[in-house]
């Protein structure tokens, strides 16, 4: 399975990430509460991570931020 840009677009701004954001209903899990399911691509694009798939073994921590 590929990267297909019209599945997973680059959000370019925080016009594109609020419209993103309103379309999908997103919202942020609690403290405590289990992550929400999700596929992203490895970084060349060519196989999918499942965060169920990265947990089965061992726990895992979800960091975001800027780290410039």
């Amino acid at each position: 399975m590929g990267y297909n840009q019209s599945i997973n677009p680059t959000i370019q701004n925080k016009v594109q990430a609020l419209a993103w954001r309103k379309q999908h209903q997103t919202s942020t899990p609690k403290v405590g509460e289990t992550a929400p399911g999700f596929q992203l691509s490895d970084i060349k694009g060519q196989n999918p991570l499942t965060l169920s798939g990265l947990c089965q073994h061992k726990p895992e921590a979800l960091v975001f931020g800027s780290f410039t």
